[in-house]
């Protein structure tokens, strides 16, 4: 029988060696997680946003020649013009000055009071979480007590004893606020510490401090992340809700929340005095909760493909 030659055979589809070939690159987790994030045109749109909010709350001030403060009773109330973008208030200041001083206010506000949150809550409930048994209950239930006490009653007995003041403000904020980022790194760290590595971490002698930090942190930081993010808005707006009832900054400091209080009483006749600073908050508070669920939506690993 006649041999025939292998020149005539070809091969259909991909040969052996190219199949085992892997094709697409290896990934890090987070790098897989900023992919994700990136193709969420809502998160990005937020992110842009806030990154223009930032910009102008540092630049924003130096591009009018007035101060947040200087006040002219002959220009007061007037509508946005060429000399006054956003117009004046009724003691005549420039509202594009007092607008931007004031998203430093409101910014610096939220994320210190969300960081000042991140950092008690990450400590208090992987503590809780990670040691157990009757430390967990202890823990818990100091949290559901200060949960239990009606936030704006504590926040009107601080103003009262301490003073009206950022610094105020912001401890006023920070007694409870933490309370919600602990229960979730307490429920991650409970669902984590028995997982086979943190064992082998701890029977070759792993304290406490490196497991949290090496291990059970870093993997629960999709969660407290995300909460991050959402903290922040409720902060800014808390501040708002304050400013409101007339528990805010003390003049002639200005924050959105003030400026929205101000307005208030001159909506009928002069609504930009109300339009402009109720615009930022709403657009810091959109921006903030699109991130947070883009990072939620990157982090879900039932989206990836």
């Amino acid at each position: 029988m006649q041999q025939i030659s292998k020149d005539k055979f070809t091969v259909v589809g991909n040969s052996k060696i190219e199949a085992e070939k892997i094709t697409k690159p290896s990934l890090s987790f987070w790098k897989d997680v900023f992919m994700r994030f990136r193709k969420n045109k809502l998160a990005i749109s937020g992110l842009v946003i806030l990154i223009i909010l930032i910009v102008m709350a540092l630049i924003g001030p130096l591009l009018t020649p007035y101060n947040y403060y200087q006040n002219d009773l002959m220009k007061a109330n007037q509508p946005p013009s060429a000399e006054h973008y956003f117009g004046t208030d009724d003691l005549g200041r420039d509202m594009f000055a007092r607008i931007w001083y004031g998203a430093k206010i409101s910014l610096f506000i939220g994320i210190a009071a969300a960081l000042i949150d991140l950092a008690i809550g990450v400590i208090w409930g992987g503590i809780s979480g990670y040691k157990g048994g009757k430390t967990d209950e202890v823990m818990m239930r100091i949290a559901d007590v200060l949960y239990g006490i009606p936030y704006l009653l504590l926040v009107i007995l601080l103003m009262v004893v301490l003073g009206q003041g950022l610094g105020t403000m912001i401890l006023a904020m920070s007694i409870t606020g933490w309370i919600n980022m602990a229960r979730i790194v307490r429920g991650q760290v409970l669902s984590l510490k028995n997982q086979e590595y943190i064992l082998a971490s701890r029977t070759l002698g792993s304290g406490i401090t490196r497991i949290m930090s090496k291990h059970l942190i870093p993997n629960a930081m999709g969660p407290i992340l995300v909460t991050l993010t959402l903290t922040v808005p409720t902060a800014i707006f808390t501040e708002a809700f304050l400013s409101y009832l007339g528990l805010g900054l003390t003049p002639p400091l200005a924050s959105w929340g003030t400026m929205a209080n101000d307005g208030i009483s001159a909506m009928t006749y002069y609504p930009w005095r109300l339009f402009f600073p109720a615009m930022f908050i709403c657009l810091t508070i959109f921006a903030f909760n699109v991130i947070g669920d883009g990072i939620r939506d990157a982090l879900d690993p039932r989206q990836r493909k």
